[in-house]
């Protein structure tokens, strides 16, 4: 029997802009043209005689046929990717291709890596150390951990870390010339930032009660690795995210002079396509992963039994309603 099949590329432009809902985003997902994905899509439309779009002013918009037509196209185009993941495995095998947050890479997966590469020797791991999301089409990796709101269509999200986020800086700053005491005492300090994380202190600042302080100064870092440094230096107060930090806590580098704690608004996934999760290297880390975070999730609780009880966003707004 012979198959009437659409061209390759013409079936790949067609899905990037009915994912993305956009010529130019499946454009820049393929390192094309706009224009170009225009023409592969005419083209497609042409060799099936259906119009696959509504052309608007302002977009592009599947019609009743592309929407049916996209999700066998997907499910067609993962199924290619798969088997051609499987047939090369064979070379691959040994390799393991991770991007991971600057952060979370540095401060607590790095750290941890060592585990994961004793028990399985015959993995090698290639990190790399990456701010922006992962696209899986255009770049060579296996598998990402991010610190996002869990949402990515088409991808196996798996969530790993939830965290609290609330002031640490070093020791000295609490016996310094303006020694830190109380929430309002930040306004006679240099405020740390993670351009990145640009949201932390208003949150924060907004749940005790203090949304209009006016601190001694700002420094802002693109590297949370770089603020941290500064604040365990004594340079400033940092918004310090649980995960990140609980080494430095737990060595004394850093204090958390507040008992105040509010819920990162984000939390820490791991993210795969679906045509890695049949390889063993991804299916090992998943498992290891998923130990490690819950052995650190014990270890936290159980050093935090014997501090105060941590108070809500809800009660940090009340006690500044009374005071």
């Amino acid at each position: 029997m012979t198959r009437r099949l659409p061209p390759l590329n013409a079936l790949r432009a067609f899905e990037a802009a009915g994912r993305h809902g956009s010529f130019l985003l499946a454009a820049r997902e393929l390192r094309v043209t706009a224009g170009a994905i225009s023409h592969q899509v005419k083209m497609l439309e042409r060799f099936l005689g259906v119009r696959l779009f509504h052309r608007l002013h302002r977009g592009i918009v599947l019609t009743d046929a592309g929407s049916n037509y996209l999700a066998g196209c997907r499910d067609g185009l993962d199924r290619l990717a798969t088997a051609t993941e499987q047939l090369a495995v064979g070379s691959r095998t040994r390799t393991l291709r991770i991007s991971a947050l600057p952060a979370f890479a540095e401060k607590w997966l790095v750290p941890r890596l060592q585990q994961f590469q004793e028990r399985h020797q015959g993995i090698d791991v290639r990190l790399a150390a990456d701010a922006e999301i992962v696209d899986f089409v255009t770049r060579d990796y296996d598998i990402g951990l991010r610190y996002t709101d869990g949402r990515h269509p088409g991808l196996r999200v798996d969530l790993l870390l939830e965290e609290e986020i609330f002031p640490v800086c070093s020791p000295a700053l609490l016996q310094g010339p303006r020694p830190i005491r109380q929430p309002s005492d930040l306004s006679g300090q240099t405020l740390l930032y993670d351009v990145h994380w640009q949201d932390d202190w208003r949150l924060w600042l907004t749940a005790a009660g203090l949304a209009d302080l006016r601190p001694k100064q700002e420094s802002r870092f693109t590297l949370y690795s770089m603020a941290l440094e500064a604040a365990i230096r004594g340079g400033g107060v940092l918004i310090g995210h649980s995960a990140m930090i609980a080494d430095d806590l737990a060595a004394g580098r850093l204090v958390a002079p507040f008992s105040e704690r509010v819920p990162a608004p984000r939390a820490y996934h791991l993210v795969y396509p679906k045509w890695a999760e049949s390889r063993q290297a991804v299916q090992s880390f998943r498992t290891w992963m998923t130990g490690a975070v819950a052995s650190f999730k014990q270890a936290q609780s159980a050093a935090a039994r014997g501090e105060p009880p941590r108070r809500s966003a809800g009660a940090l707004r009340r006690r500044a309603k009374t005071r």
